[in-house]
């Protein structure tokens, strides 16, 4: 088992309309992601989950920046090049 791996989620040329499915479809997922996981914290503990909390303030945030990327491309007649790599690294659980 190697210590670390890398997965090529999205690489190549797209047009404004395409980028803006992919990259704010992705940041709309992670951000319902975390919105249930702070719902849940809130139904079982009676309290926010503190990470979902920041994590949802972050995404929202990084959506904005790629509207305005987008929104660039857009007026310029320009399509988005973008490379987006995962990697992956294990670690051992907090106890």
């Amino acid at each position: 088992m190697n210590n670390e791996e890398q997965v090529t989620l999205i690489v190549g040329t797209f047009s404004e309309i395409d980028a803006k499915e992919i990259l704010l479809n992705i940041i709309s997922t992670k951000i319902h992601f975390h919105s249930m996981k702070n719902f849940s914290s809130q139904e079982r503990f009676g309290k926010d989950d503190a990470h979902s909390v920041k994590r949802m303030a972050d995404l929202n945030h990084d959506f904005e920046k790629m509207k305005e990327i987008i929104d660039q491309a857009k007026a310029n007649n320009l399509n988005l090049n973008i490379h987006s790599t995962i990697h992956i690294s294990f670690s051992e659980k907090q106890k």
